[in-house]
């Protein structure tokens, strides 16, 4: 392709929205270190930072960076906006104050604010793709966004419900899903559900169509230790995971299961399945964090539009240190634009 062809592509290319979160958090200064640093990744397109301009600020004086995103009042004009870096404030973050490195309300108003902003947006625009920087879930509450996180924030605001999602997290190696989110262990059996299984299967089947990586059935992980053993260590397996699967298999999906947990995602590091189906949190995050610790993504699937984060948490007593990775969050912007391919916006 030569270079006016490459010119007019990436000028035709799909706009990603990036929320820096918590203001207060990590996600300013891992924005300011990977689209504005010495080692700055080269945008092929219109990405808009969604959040306080005091937070980037603050991090662009600590690193040394001069201001390398240019504003927008409209956030509809980033629809014909040229490639690069632009900044979208929500009208009640302008001039927050920000504590870098100290949990408080205001750095969950900015997270939820810009929240609500994409989510508007969005619903316009679709085709563009969202990255969500890392909130806190007490910040967020404290300042009146009453949500466990993202994947239940932008379920409801989407219109879809918590129940039409699914979670997902993702590294170079293993990709795993859950069919129950951030619900106390004591509640996820009831949770675990026909229709919840089944839905979780369906959404996951479709993603790893669109990577082009269903060449390999899913693995659905038993709820109880060696998935239940025929019933003797639990009924849910027998009496709801496996009737879920073979619906979903009855429907083209290529799915195996219940397996034991204990030993599926070795076989799936190994390359025998497309992705892993985990029945709860702490089931599927601990062995894709030991391979993907710093690079894990987060997807939720089922939104009627494309949403990837990062895979860790806000980390207030790194944020200004220079210590935080920020391969995570690069790989989530080259997830999302995998995802939404270089279609041409809609108007």
């Amino acid at each position: 392709m030569t270079a006016s062809a490459n010119a007019a592509a990436s000028a035709g290319a799909v706009p990603i929205l990036l929320t820096l979160g918590d203001a207060n958090g990590l996600g300013p200064e891992l924005a300011c270190r990977l689209l504005g640093g010495q080692d700055a990744v080269a945008c092929d397109r219109p990405v808009a930072l969604v959040g306080p301009e005091s937070a980037l600020l603050w991090h662009c004086e600590r690193l040394g960076l001069a201001p390398f995103w240019t504003r927008l009042e409209d956030g509809g004009a980033l629809a014909g906006a040229a490639p690069g870096v632009w900044l979208l404030e929500p009208p009640r973050l302008a001039g927050l104050p920000v504590t870098p490195g100290q949990e408080t309300p205001a750095g969950g108003l900015a997270a939820g604010e810009s929240l609500e902003y994409v989510v508007t947006l969005l619903a316009a625009h679709p085709d563009w793709g969202l990255v969500t920087g890392p909130l806190s879930k007490a910040a967020l509450n404290a300042a009146g966004f009453v949500f466990p996180g993202h994947t239940e924030f932008l379920a409801e605001r989407s219109g879809v419900g918590r129940k039409g999602v699914c979670m997902h997290l993702c590294g170079p190696i293993l990709r795993v899903s859950l069919v129950t989110t951030h619900p106390p262990l004591a509640r996820v059996p009831s949770l675990v559900t026909y229709d919840r299984v089944t839905r979780c299967l369906e959404l996951t089947w479709n993603y790893v169509r669109r990577l082009g990586v269903a060449d390999k059935p899913i693995a659905v992980c038993g709820l109880n230790p060696h998935a239940g053993e025929g019933g003797l260590l639990g009924h849910e397996d027998e009496d709801v995971v496996r009737p879920a699967v073979a619906a979903a298999v009855a429907k083209g999906v290529s799915a195996v299961g219940p397996l034991p947990a204990d030993t599926v995602f070795y076989r799936a590091a190994q390359g025998e399945f497309s992705a892993v189906l985990a029945m709860y949190h702490d089931q599927g995050l601990p062995p894709l964090k030991l391979l993907h610790f710093k690079d894990t993504v987060n997807v939720t699937l089922g939104l009627p539009f494309v949403r990837t984060s990062v895979g860790h948490g806000t980390a207030f007593d790194l944020v200004g240190t220079g210590k935080a990775a920020v391969s995570s969050l690069q790989a989530a912007l080259l997830l999302a634009k995998r995802l939404v391919g270089s279609r041409t916006p809609r108007k």
